[in-house]
């Protein structure tokens, strides 16, 4: 069950639709409260057509007693009248009390009649139609209802069609919101339904203008222009659904058919037209079917619909306006937008489709914005010509698709960087690769009688190397490497050496040093180096406690850095042998020259101890790593 109400300020009247309502739904097993008052003229009432029903109110007005109810409702509800007399209105009959409480009371305090139009409907369709009239007299109140069942049957089918074929047209337009007009000589001749839709009476000079077509809203003229244009022998009909605004500022939706007849000589002879309101339908809200297609694209600033693009009776959903950033209300449809597009052959291709030389259209182009050079968009366009009856149409699709060709963009660039990065990555590979090579041969001729010592080096600066290809790998960042991270995971993997068994390994590295991978390579390799060859010779007394390697790098400028490695092991016996006759100290002066560092081995109290100075950068780093391959 389902109720709505609306107010017609023409007739004066409130307007009431009932859904789905059942015979059972009407009244109700309630306990009698009172004995009936005796109803005035009630012998007389009798023979009245009109269902009289009276209620005398209670509780300040909040409830009504039932004194009589008319037959018409009392049949249509199977009940009798000793069933509901005495009766509270709202326990016996809740679908009554719901329409009559308010209607009650504003008679009551007025004491004006009130005017009713009550439609039951079954499925969308309408049953019965009940006109009543509420009045109030000594404080009780009276309904009078005229009660219209469309599908009794008391009459013969003959007589219901002359019933119908003469009141049809009548009840339809003052219930329904229809009208209709009838033109010849160039006057009309409207029907009363058609000043309901208006929402006016009838004014002496209608006879001389369309009152329809005159509150047709701006976006829906091209409708009736295109109507007044077309209508012709071979196209003598015409339906579409038009929008008006009447004088009192209502938006309604009119579904409009139109219909000519011509003589032999192709003049018209007189017009014919039929609107009706589908503004509301049963409890929704009607509009177009083009309306449809537009709302389902409104929210959408980058999609945009386009109904007859290449006509005056355009519609474009909103996302076309936001794309050429005009508002609504002041675009002008013409050809100067197309001079806004930056491609030639695209401008050359549009205007062929305007001249019928094409039939669609599909592109991707530049706008520039409101004609700006420096405000462009990427759009793609889709237009097709199409045939319906009589008639050409054409419907289109507008898609910003900037953003799409930015990321497109930016993937291609990310992908030639990545592509830069695998060649260095490749590159550092194989040139560390090499370096190994060398490392490993050098080594082979120094120590092929101890080829322990050469896998113990070897694993060593792999796992180096390892390590360094492994973190820029991931970061993607050859420039800007933070030593710090490097150092603390090279102490893990150097302890992880059976030679290295019960060494401590210190390293206070400055977190703020970032280096190249220029400069970092060489740089832990020369780590490796003389923390191998102290793991090797510092300590050769095997219970020796509290062993340890310690590693301090730091800033001594801005642009140069100090590397210090030592040990408390044994020291070395002559630092002179050390410097001329030791392989790995070849590979370190070697590796220091790649720094463009100075090394030099310190004088110290315990142990070994080794200082490098190096600059933080090289002057063509940057260009080395660009031309890199």
């Amino acid at each position: 069950m389902h109720i709505e109400r609306q107010y017609r300020e023409l007739e004066d009247l409130e307007e009431i639709r009932a859904y789905n309502i059942n015979k059972i739904d009407l009244f109700e097993e309630a306990p009698k409260v009172k004995e009936p008052e005796k109803i005035p003229l009630s012998n007389i009432i009798k023979y009245v057509q009109s269902d009289v029903n009276m209620f005398s109110p209670i509780d300040d007005g909040e409830d009504y007693i039932i004194n009589r109810m008319g037959w018409n409702i009392l049949e249509r509800g199977n009940i009798n009248l000793e069933d509901v007399e005495g009766r509270k209105l709202s326990e016996c009959s809740p679908f009554f009390y719901e329409i009559l409480k308010e209607p009650f009371k504003e008679v009551l305090e007025t004491k004006k009649p009130k005017a009713m139009r009550v439609y039951y409907y079954i499925s969308d369709k309408i049953q019965t139609l009940t006109n009543v009239h509420v009045l109030c007299d000594d404080g009780k109140l009276f309904i009078i209802s005229d009660y219209v069942d469309k599908n009794k049957a008391e009459k013969s089918d003959e007589e219901k069609k002359i019933e119908d074929d003469a009141n049809k047209s009548t009840l339809i337009e003052y219930f329904s919101q229809t009208g209709s007009y009838y033109k010849t000589r160039n006057e009309y001749t409207w029907t009363p339904g058609i000043y309901n839709i208006i929402n006016r009476t009838r004014e002496s000079n209608d006879a001389y203008y369309n009152i329809i077509f005159d509150l047709v809203i701006p976006e829906d003229k091209p409708l009736v222009k295109e109507l007044l244009e077309t209508m012709s022998p071979e196209t003598d009909t015409y339906e579409n659904i038009i929008r008006i605004k009447t004088r009192d500022g209502h938006i309604k939706y009119l579904d409009t058919y139109l219909y000519s007849k011509f003589d032999e000589n192709r003049d018209v002879i007189s017009h014919y037209g039929l609107f009706k309101d589908v503004s509301l339908d049963s409890h929704k809200h009607m509009t177009r079917p083009v309306d449809f297609m537009l709302n389902g694209f409104n929210h959408n600033s980058r999609l945009s619909l386009l109904v007859e693009p290449l006509s005056k009776r355009y519609e474009f959903s909103e996302g076309f306006y936001d794309m050429i950033e005009i508002p609504h209300e002041k675009y002008i449809h013409n050809k100067d937008i197309i001079e806004n597009i930056v491609e030639d052959n695209i401008r050359e291709e549009l205007y062929k489709l305007i001249n019928g030389e094409l039939d669609e259209i599909s592109c991707i182009f530049t706008y520039e914005v409101n004609g700006n050079p420096d405000h462009k968009k990427v759009c793609e366009l889709f237009i097709e010509k199409f045939t319906y009856g009589n008639n050409e149409h054409s419907i289109g699709f507008l898609t910003d698709i900037t953003d799409m060709r930015k990321k497109q963009q930016e993937l291609i660039e990310s992908n030639a960087n990545k592509n830069i990065l695998i060649k260095e990555v490749h590159h550092r590979v194989k040139n560390n690769l090499q370096v190994l090579n060398s490392f490993l041969n050098l080594e082979r001729r120094a120590y092929g009688n101890n080829p322990n010592l050469i896998l113990d080096n070897m694993q060593a600066r792999l796992s180096s190397l390892a390590l360094l290809h492994e973190k820029t790998y991931n970061t993607t960042d050859f420039l800007n490497i933070n030593l710090n991270d490097y150092i603390k995971d090279q102490d893990e993997t150097l302890k992880g050496l059976f030679s290295a068994k019960n060494i401590n390994f210190e390293s206070d590295i400055n977190e703020d040093i970032h280096l190249s991978i220029e400069i970092i390579t060489p740089l832990l390799l020369i780590v490796d180096e003389l923390t191998m060859n102290a793991i090797k010779h510092a300590f050769p007394d095997p219970e020796m406690e509290n062993k340890t390697i310690s590693k301090k790098i730091d800033f001594v400028d801005e642009n140069t850095c100090e590397f210090i490695l030592k040990d408390n092991g044994v020291g070395l016996e002559s630092p002179e042998t050390l410097i001329n006759h030791n392989l790995g100290w070849e590979i370190v002066n070697s590796l220091t020259r790649q720094l463009d560092g100075k090394i030099e081995i310190l004088d110290s109290d315990v142990g070994t101890a080794f200082r490098i100075v190096f600059p933080t950068s090289f002057e063509d780093e940057l260009e080395d790593m660009d031309g890199a391959d």
